[in-house]
């Protein structure tokens, strides 16, 4: 004979299951109030160990006084089983769906994917660097610009206006052996001549009497402790020298 099942609703979250069979009595209680389908519904009763018959549910969690379930059925969950050693039956959970009234269950249309927004920062990064590399070099092609500007290339100086200006220079002086200097390098430069020739040597090899005059006192100047002869005219020997290297026609343009 089957004893009659009682049962009422506590405050809200709480259910009151009893079983009347030899004086004993189940208690459990189930939160959310009102779960919705998929929701995890906890169980709690006041016997343990709970063991629940298999039913329209999915058992997510379990301990001596607790289950965890769920189920994706819309209709009342009825569920019935053994709590430390007492059988229960009738314990109903209501579910609410997650559909609306008179939903008729057809899918909403596809939206089209939107495309996600490029991001900003390695595009800016790359100008940056575009734009620095540019900096970088018209600053060097200007500052190259500038050197190139900057510097005065002297055209190549003949041997003909070395002698003229180191020799136009001592006017005056009676330097003597600093003009038989100027006249030997100009010699060596524009002729078979060489400098490293003696006095005697050179004169043998050309008679000109400009040059052995000029010659003569030079040594006269740099090795006779009464030095060169005061009676020639030392300005004199300036310009013959001169002459010997007249001035081109480019000199005198320039």
């Amino acid at each position: 004979m089957k004893a009659r099942v009682s049962r009422r609703l506590l405050p809200p979250a709480f259910c009151l299951l009893l079983f009347s069979q030899a004086a004993a009595a189940v208690t459990a209680s189930f939160t959310p109030q009102q779960p919705a389908v998929g929701d995890k519904i906890t169980l709690r009763f006041d016997r343990a160990p709970v063991v629940l018959d298999r039913g329209e549910f999915e058992l997510v969690e379990q301990t001596r006084e607790r289950i965890v379930i769920r189920t994706f059925s819309p209709k009342p969950l009825v569920l019935s089983g053994n709590a430390g050693g007492v059988a229960f039956q009738g314990l109903t959970i209501p579910m609410k769906s997650v559909l609306l009234p008179n939903d008729d269950l057809k899918p909403a249309p596809l939206v089209p994917p939107r495309a996600d927004a490029e991001p900003m920062l390695p595009q800016i990064a790359i100008a940056a660097t575009a734009l620095l590399a540019f900096v970088s070099w018209l600053a060097l092609w200007l500052r190259a610009r500038a050197l190139r500007r900057s510097q005065f290339v002297a055209p190549p100086i003949t041997p003909q206006a070395l002698f003229r200006e180191r020799v136009s220079a001592m006017r005056g002086t009676k330097a003597w052996g600093p003009l038989a200097d100027a006249l030997r390098a100009y010699l060596d430069a524009t002729t078979m001549l060489s400098a490293d020739l003696t006095t005697t040597e050179l004169l043998a090899l050309t008679p000109d009497p400009v040059i052995a005059r000029i010659l003569r006192q030079g040594d006269l100047a740099k090795f006779s402790p009464w030095g060169a002869a005061a009676e020639i005219n030392f300005d004199d020997a300036v310009e013959r020298a001169l002459a010997m290297a007249p001035e081109r026609d480019e000199e005198r343009a320039a």
